[in-house]
């Protein structure tokens, strides 16, 4: 009998442990304030101290501006923690990192901080360690188990739909194959950008950075993507 409950004790730990996530899914309200990790949105005359990655500070609006951050409510038999992002994409981002062995929220959080969600996602894709292996407390083991864990669980797909859309696709004034065609004159061109010894990260962000437009061919989007890469 005691074996039974002390069974039933270490699945209610295991169950703080991980938290409840989807508690509370998101706060809306007003910026009160923004500290080193930290932001507090008041609603309802409650101040919500939410943790945030140091990338998501430069985005936010101002103190006294509405704000809706997305949440991950996380319980522990010590404590209980909100963690923020701006879109549900960036914080299902952080629950895939939780979920790899030896990475905790601090970790997560360190991760999203040092490379933005959409670089983090390029990294795991392209097998990039020495780009995810830039945060602080994550080596070169660690970098490889996010990759090994997540790389399967990471859409190729909407990376590469995301990695560079024309000006006129975005405001809905060409066809999808023509926006297709964009696109893949933009996967050239970071394949390109790879071969001239640049690596995977680099040559992204460096297309990301060019504003396309319907008539670019690989070469026009290289040629832009250099004059970039020539400040970086």
């Amino acid at each position: 009998m005691m074996k039974v409950r002390n069974k039933s004790c270490r699945k209610r730990q295991n169950a703080q442990r991980k938290g409840t996530g989807s508690m509370i899914s998101y706060i809306k309200g007003i910026l009160e304030a923004v500290e080193e990790d930290m932001i507090i949105v008041e609603t309802g005359g409650i101040g919500y101290g939410i943790r945030v990655p140091l990338s998501l500070l430069e985005e936010l609006p101002s103190l006294g501006s509405p704000v809706t951050i997305h949440t991950y409510f996380q319980v522990r038999e010590d404590s209980m923690t909100l963690y923020g992002f701006l879109n549900r994409q960036d914080r299902e981002m952080f629950k895939q990192l939780i979920g790899v062995n030896g990475i905790g929220p601090k970790a997560a959080l360190g991760l999203l901080g040092t490379l933005r969600p959409d670089d983090l996602r390029l990294a795991i894709l392209t097998g990039d360690a020495k780009a995810i292996s830039r945060a602080p407390g994550i080596g070169a083991k660690t970098a490889q188990r996010i990759i090994l864990d997540l790389k399967d669980k990471v859409s190729a797909q909407e990376m590469l739909s995301s990695l560079a859309v024309p000006a006129e696709a975005a405001a809905g004034r060409v066809s999808q194959e023509a926006s297709a065609f964009s696109a893949e004159a933009a996967r050239e061109a970071v394949d390109a950008l790879v071969a001239l010894g640049y690596s995977n990260l680099e040559a992204s962000r460096a297309v990301k950075q060019v504003e396309l437009t319907e008539d670019m061919d690989a070469e026009a989007v290289l040629k832009a993507s250099l004059k970039f890469l020539a400040f970086m």
